[in-house]
């Protein structure tokens, strides 16, 4: 395990530097699920034994996440860095503070556990990303359909059970949309109500998957997980169990495509094929060779051809890899259309992409990428996550080197990000802040609020 980001001090006033042209070579370890694992130490909520997470990465969102559940009582042991151990037999109600939740969205999955548990939960309205409205207003209206009293009040969901069993009552759902989110926190809730749930429209993604199969190791009775109607016959209480998180799908994707961009070869392992097989789909389509054997893919490219995608819900083309796909088609030969159809704002990179001698026309979420012959390394800042692992991808191929900021966004959802690139050869380096991602004028980068932080 490489562990060198143990010595990053705050990556807000960090960048990373890389001299461009870069050729990847070799094997890499893909960590677990980012969007996975926290949602399954949510669904730790919902008993009081012991639950032990193995594959538990290290990102900013699962640190923030383990804070919020210790504010309300939960015991968390992750001395182990392979094995995190997680009880929630002291679990108490509590308002889970606005300071806490603002930056990660994932607090929101919360609400089922402590619902079904407490029989009340008050949670501070979720952040995240600034990539567009993710509405929770199908968690909501689901978590009504099954009994609760929802209340909305200052920046505050108030949920309550006023039956006399303190119980949630299992009913049919059928989601206005296949969200991801509303449909994990509803299977959370609806693992110990009374009687049986069917969950319609629901989502389809492997995280899904993940999260049933830790639940039904822990006495749930849930079928049809992966598929558009999922069952849940309600349990009186949950065991605890001993659990593996799935590999990273997403980040198994950008190594890959980082890989496409700069005509390398290179092997990612631990994954689950048959999670990608959009994503080959296009990477094979855009002239890449790809080899999978047991639970490891390689890459070898030679030539990109432009090619278009569409974003669209598991089993299509995945959101979070839109950007980084984006990047690939800078180099690609002819033209690629983008569409995005999930998030509305998730087209941050265009703008950054350009500054760097990219050819796209956007329109309505729709991206024209006209590939071109260089890109030309600059001081960039991503504004979230999967916009800066498009900016770092695009930097891995131009014809000088890149600063790049936007840190606190790629450490959410990257584990070792930097040190797995260098690994594969890549000539990037992590430090202090030099500047200002500005390409218009250079300014002095400690601010008053960076010469706070390092005389704090």
């Amino acid at each position: 395990m490489i562990c060198e980001n143990e010595n990053k001090l705050n990556p807000k006033f960090e960048s990373i530097k890389i001299n461009g042209r870069c050729s990847l070579q070799g094997r890499i370890k893909i960590s677990g699920a980012k969007n996975s694992a926290l949602v399954l130490l949510a669904a730790s909520l919902l008993t009081k034994d012991n639950v032990y997470l193995k594959n538990v990465p290290d990102l900013s969102d699962i640190r923030k996440m383990k804070n919020i559940l210790k504010s309300i009582g939960v015991k968390i042991d992750d001395k182990d860095r392979e094995k995190i151990l997680i009880n929630s037999g002291n679990l108490h109600f509590g308002n889970i503070a606005h300071n806490l939740v603002n930056e990660i969205r994932a607090s929101f999955f919360c609400i089922g556990p402590l619902l079904s548990k407490l029989g009340q939960a008050s949670l501070a309205l979720p952040g995240g990303c600034n990539i567009g409205e993710r509405r929770i207003e199908e968690h909501l209206k689901g978590l009504q359909q099954l009994g609760a009293t929802i209340e909305e009040k200052d920046g505050f969901v108030n949920a309550r059970i006023n039956n006399n069993k303190k119980r949630l009552k299992g009913t049919h759902i059928r989601l206005g949309c296949p969200s991801v989110g509303a449909t994990e926190t509803l299977i959370m809730a609806a693992v110990l109500a009374e009687g049986k749930t069917i969950i319609s429209n629901a989502a389809r993604e492997p995280e899904i998957q993940d999260l049933c199969e830790m639940l039904n190791k822990m006495g749930a009775k849930i079928t049809k997980a992966g598929t558009s109607e999922v069952c849940i016959e309600g349990v009186n209480y949950l065991n605890g169990c001993s659990h593996e998180v799935i590999p990273d799908r997403i980040e198994a994707g950008t190594f890959l495509i980082a890989a496409a961009a700069t005509l390398s070869c290179i092997t990612i392992s631990p994954v689950i094929p048959s999670h990608l097989n959009s994503l080959l789909q296009k990477l094979k389509e855009s002239g890449s060779d790809i080899s999978i054997k047991d639970d490891a893919i390689s890459i070898k490219t030679e030539t990109i051809k432009g090619v278009n995608i569409e974003t669209a819900p598991f089993p299509g083309f995945p959101t979070d890899l839109q950007a980084p796909f984006t990047a690939l088609m800078l180099k690609a030969t002819g033209k690629s259309i983008i569409k995005e159809t999930i998030f509305e704002n998730r087209m941050n990179h265009i703008d950054l992409l350009n500054k760097m001698g990219a050819s796209i026309k956007l329109e309505n979420n729709i991206a024209t990428v006209s590939g071109v012959k260089k890109l030309s390394g600059r001081n960039l800042k991503g504004s979230d996550l999967r916009s800066t692992a498009a900016i770092v991808i695009a930097a891995l191929t131009a014809d000088n080197s890149s600063l790049i900021e936007g840190l606190e966004h790629l450490d959410r959802g990257y584990e070792d990000f930097e040190f797995k690139l260098k690994k594969l050869g890549a000539n990037i380096k992590r430090d202090l802040t030099e500047n200002i991602a500005d390409t218009s004028h250079k300014q002095n980068f400690f601010t008053s609020d960076a010469q706070n932080f390092y005389a704090a």
